[in-house]
């Protein structure tokens, strides 16, 4: 299970804004703001999104590398799927799959896909089975 991740983006603020309305839909709206000073020598600035009391996607200043990263985002429903979609749509991604069942992977795997500005593919994705029934 992975804790954390950083992205480099190209401009921050553009980022933080697009990742801000991108990732609401999906409940990960608690924002941290960490100051590379307050870390070891060298430590860049960072800009925090989570949920659940959790800070577990970071934006970092630098160069990036679209295409090199793909990040998969857990969603809760279909529809929460076909919302995070529109939001980023919205805020300026590029599509990269409607969303939809993705029946080469499983009939049950719905999934949509966007390209950030930077370059980087976004699923969003709801996988059935790994969610408990209420």
């Amino acid at each position: 299970m992975l804790d954390h991740i950083f992205l480099s983006v190209r401009d921050t603020d553009r980022s933080v804004a697009f990742y801000t309305a991108a990732l609401a839909p999906l409940g990960i709206t608690a924002r941290v703001d960490y100051d590379g000073r307050d870390g070891p020598p060298g430590h860049p600035d960072l800009k925090g999104f989570g949920a659940n009391g959790r800070i577990f996607f970071w934006l970092r200043q630098g160069a990036a590398a679209g295409g090199a990263v793909h990040v998969g985002f857990v969603a809760d429903s279909t529809a929460m799927v076909d919302e995070a979609y529109a939001a980023a749509i919205r805020a300026g991604a590029a599509d990269n799959g409607v969303p939809g069942a993705r029946l080469y992977y499983d009939p049950r795997y719905y999934a949509a896909g966007v390209i950030d500005p930077d370059g980087y593919t976004l699923e969003f994705v709801y996988k059935s089975w790994q969610h408990n029934p209420s």
